[in-house]
């Protein structure tokens, strides 16, 4: 889960992570009023999406009088914003955030993100702020940063030091330095969250640090312990089929491809996917139905397939461990009545009661293709788009 800039500077500001004043609108009026109440000489006037770029595609904006907020927020809000991260259809700009002018002498990069590799919190640092640091990563390699914090020690001082050192801080600028790190470190942890990125970090022409933008992403699987942070879930920045699948539990991610994939585990649906591009197709979403699926869930599962009109083939493949094969073919009898299903529908299945599966969807009188192997599944629902 995501959440806006300006919902991220205020968990920053709740933890005691330096930030600038500023104030969400969401009409040219309130923009104006929020400049008014924030007070001159300058303002920077920004779009809120769930996407980086924003300022190489023009949402983010100087203004240097109300009439200039008036004038930069009617043109920003309600712009279809291109960055490199939208993709070229762009997001609709819903929310502003009017914030007030800041003395920028140094820019900095500053992020922490789960470290898979190590189990550990990655803090990951730069000199170059302000830039994409994908772009840095691959041309100076040697700027980027990084310390791993053991999650029983937590963030040491002579971690925050070489960060310091590495990013080429004074030395009497470092206790602050460290001072923020600590802080972030603390509000990462507390929040469940996956990814906190500052980008950039200011430093101001007296020395003080001031974080100039916000990034988060939370670890979905503990959002049951902030109903604080899952109100701020803005579902217009989210694909409206993957909300819809959210609320019975499915995984579901859109994807570009035309044969629509149903499957029960990641890993298997991963593969799925695999050997779908294997045969010269492309995937038209992932979706794990998980262990409990129910005819309920495998219906819903089919509409939200079916909602997207470039799928033109369908592609169930079921491993019975915990779930049964009888289970889900009473689901995809169900999902396929229940839908009228008009694409070619290819089902593999394996395991606990196998046969039983297939000889309902045998039984059925539905016109579903049957396959014994996972290749030989692809190669079906690659042919019947074909």
């Amino acid at each position: 889960m995501k959440i806006h800039e300006y919902q991220g500077k205020e968990l920053l500001r709740r933890f005691g992570v330096p930030v600038p004043r500023g104030i969400a609108a969401f009409t040219v009026q309130e923009a104006v009023e929020a400049a008014q109440k924030l007070g001159g000489p300058v303002w920077v006037v920004k779009a809120q999406i769930h996407a980086g770029g924003r300022g190489k595609g023009g949402g983010v904006k100087i203004a240097r009088s109300i009439a200039e907020v008036k004038t930069l927020a009617g043109q920003i809000l309600g712009m279809q914003l291109v960055t490199h991260q939208t993709g070229p259809q762009g997001q609709k700009v819903r929310r502003l955030y009017i914030e007030e002018g800041a003395d920028i002498q140094k820019e900095y990069y500053l992020s922490l993100v789960t470290d898979r590799a190590t189990q550990r919190v990655a803090f990951i640092a730069s000199s170059e702020g302000g830039m994409e640091i994908e772009e840095v990563a691959h041309k100076t390699p040697e700027k980027i940063i990084k310390v791993f914090v053991d999650p029983l020690a937590g963030l040491t001082g002579a971690q925050a030091g070489e960060l310091a050192q590495g990013i080429g801080l004074t030395q009497d600028a470092t206790p602050q330095f460290a001072d923020l790190c600590q802080k972030l470190y603390q509000c990462y942890m507390d929040t469940d969250a996956s990814l906190v990125e500052i980008n950039p970090l200011n430093r101001d022409g007296k020395g003080h640090l001031i974080a100039l933008d916000a990034k988060f992403n939370f670890d979905a699987n503990a959002l049951f312990r902030h109903p604080e942070i899952v109100a701020l879930r803005d579902l217009d920045e989210e694909d409206p089929a993957e909300v819809e699948a959210s609320k019975f539990d499915l995984a579901y991610i859109s994807l570009e491809g035309n044969i629509g994939c149903l499957v029960n585990g990641a890993g298997l649906a991963m593969a799925t996917m695999d050997t779908i591009k294997l045969f010269g197709a492309e995937p038209a979403n992932f979706l794990d139905v998980g262990g409990g699926a129910t005819p309920e869930k495998v219906t819903e599962a089919f509409k939200i397939m079916l909602r997207n009109p470039k799928v033109k083939a369908i592609l169930v493949n079921i491993f019975g461990g915990i779930m049964r094969c009888d289970t889900i073919a009473t689901g995809i009898i169900t999902a396929s009545r229940a839908v009228d299903l008009k694409v070619p529908l290819v089902v593999r299945m394996k395991g606990t009661n196998e046969e039983l599966g297939r000889k309902m969807l045998a039984e059925s009188g539905l016109p579903i293709i049957s396959a014994d192997t996972m290749a030989d599944a692809a190669q079906k629902a690659v042919a019947a788009v074909r």
